[in-house]
């Protein structure tokens, strides 16, 4: 077990900090690929609508109906998965967001500006934090999500921790781009971005706390349950819009299946 919480650890880290990877893009880059980033994003969401309702959905009923039977069990899973939908449906409402698809679009042209546009700009600044603080507070329960599916199956974590890495890369770039032009400086923009990544390993460390020192078949079925609906909600409401904002709505499509196929072969392999 001491191992699993090791490798589910460092990979819901491995997943948080890739909003580092977006300022990094935002900034070493002479042009961003929103077509590649809109099938990304597709990619992303295939991977876990798929995984959550063949693999999660399914594994969290098992493990219900071996502690409540199976009546209490299904309907208990049931709840438990609207339960995290409804969970992070108020997060999303309470937390507002400012993560604007056209400052990816708006890199290139931002950088041609050069030094000159680079000022101080209240304004941008507060943007740019309050991008921070809301994609922090978002990834929180994706970190929880992520580090409970690896703690059950590192494989089936490894998948999850890769689609809500490529889903952060971008959100990187939405908390990075407003402060480097507000501050123009890139330091500060990359410090910024990385802290919002930070509070996916912390949403692990707090939820290990709470709720895996009494961890049993019921409390696995109840927190694999929500898990399942909270990568459900992310994928319809935050991926595939961003998927579809950043590039044309076939790519997203395309990527979206390309996502549950692999993820599909994937979990055939380990049959």
């Amino acid at each position: 077990m001491d191992e699993n919480v090791l490798i589910a650890f460092g990979l819901t880290l491995f997943a948080g900090l890739a909003t580092g990877i977006g300022s990094a893009l935002a900034f070493f880059t002479k042009r961003t690929n929103t077509k590649f980033l809109s099938s990304a994003l597709g990619f992303s969401a295939g991977v876990m609508i798929y995984v959550s309702f063949v693999e999660i959905f399914v594994k969290a009923k098992d493990a219900m109906i071996t502690a409540l039977g199976k009546t209490a069990g299904t309907w208990a899973t049931v709840i438990s998965f609207f339960g995290g939908i409804f969970l992070i449906a108020l997060i999303d409402k309470l937390v507002p967001s400012f993560e604007n698809p056209h400052e990816v679009r708006g890199i290139e042209e931002m950088k041609n500006k050069g030094a000159t546009s680079q000022h101080q700009d209240p304004k941008l600044m507060r943007m740019g934090l309050f991008t921070a603080l809301a994609i922090g507070i978002h990834n929180f329960p994706e970190g929880l999500a992520t580090f409970a599916a690896a703690l059950a199956d590192p494989t089936l974590g490894m998948s999850i921790a890769v689609a809500i890495a490529i889903h952060n890369i971008p959100e990187g770039i939405s908390v990075s781009v407003p402060i480097y032009y507000a501050t123009g400086s890139r330091a500060k923009a990359f410090y910024y971005s990385f802290l919002s990544g930070v509070s996916e390993p912390l949403g692990a460390v707090i939820g290990y706390a709470i709720f895996f020192k009494f961890f049993n078949e019921l409390v696995f079925g109840i927190l694999f349950a929500m898990v399942a609906g909270i990568m459900v909600f992310i994928s319809l409401d935050e991926l595939l819009p961003s998927a579809q904002k950043y590039g044309e709505h076939h790519l997203s499509i395309y990527g979206l299946i390309a996502g549950m196929i692999v993820m599909a072969l994937s979990l055939l392999l380990f049959i």
